[in-house]
């Protein structure tokens, strides 16, 4: 990798500073349902799921979690073996309905949306370790010693670690420039954009991982576009 690109480069998104309810932030947020789509994501992250996860998690958490929707679409690949699961959602902003609940009820999964900073939430002791920590476009977001700092606080929490990210490279860049061709707004061009720049490659997540555990990493480019990441402990 050469250039601009052999760097993570992370600069603030548009999204991130609309209000909610924002015409062009609605705008964005269906958008993403499309690229979600389009990079396979909930294909990637529930293969992900299957090899590293040997037995139905009864708790997840979920940093990011958008408007459950991505979520949604993973529990719907997983099928029915996966039920009777209690499913944390963490995020910024209040956009959870409780008709994307009753959608997960559907399929025997107990959703609670949590309006909170990820940081600060995932740092607080818990009452119940988690079978299961996901993330999907929400990683590269922050500088490497956050990352440290939140994958510290995951582990104290147990469990399998997975998230999908955007993969750090001139063919992902290059995709983002063809976004215009399917309809998305300027906040969605934009962050594509800079979300790329900020995505990762090689190992990168890996290495920042805490020193010491016995863990099993699976991590590479999934797709065209998609950064694949997965921390297993070993017992």
């Amino acid at each position: 990798m050469r250039g601009a690109l052999q760097r993570r480069r992370i600069e603030p998104e548009l999204l991130d500073t609309l209000p909610a309810e924002d015409p062009r932030a609605r705008a964005s947020r269906r958008d993403l349902a499309w690229i979600n789509a389009l990079m396979l994501q909930s294909w990637i992250m529930a293969r992900l799921l299957r090899r590293h996860v040997s037995r139905p998690p009864r708790r997840i958490l979920e940093l990011g979690s958008g408007d459950g929707s991505f979520m949604l679409a993973v529990a719907r690949r997983m099928g029915g073996a996966w039920r009777g699961v209690e499913l944390v959602m963490i995020d910024q902003a209040e956009l959870v309905t409780e008709a994307r609940c009753a959608d997960f009820a559907a399929l025997g999964w107990r959703a609670t949306p949590v309006v909170d900073d990820i940081f600060a939430w995932i740092a607080r002791p818990a009452t119940q370790p988690f079978d299961l920590i996901c993330a999907n476009l929400v990683l590269h977001h922050f500088q490497d010693q956050a990352l440290t700092d939140l994958f510290a606080s995951a582990r104290a929490l147990g469990g399998v670690f997975v998230a999908t990210e955007p993969r750090r490279s001139a063919v992902s860049l290059a995709g983002c420039s063809m976004l215009r061709l399917i309809g998305v707004n300027d906040v969605t061009r934009h962050d594509a954009a800079a979300s790329v720049r900020a995505g990762f490659a090689g190992n990168e997540l890996q290495t920042l991982w805490p020193k010491g555990d016995r863990m099993r990493f699976e991590e590479h480019l999934a797709g065209l576009f998609t950064h694949a990441f997965a921390a297993e402990p070993i017992s």
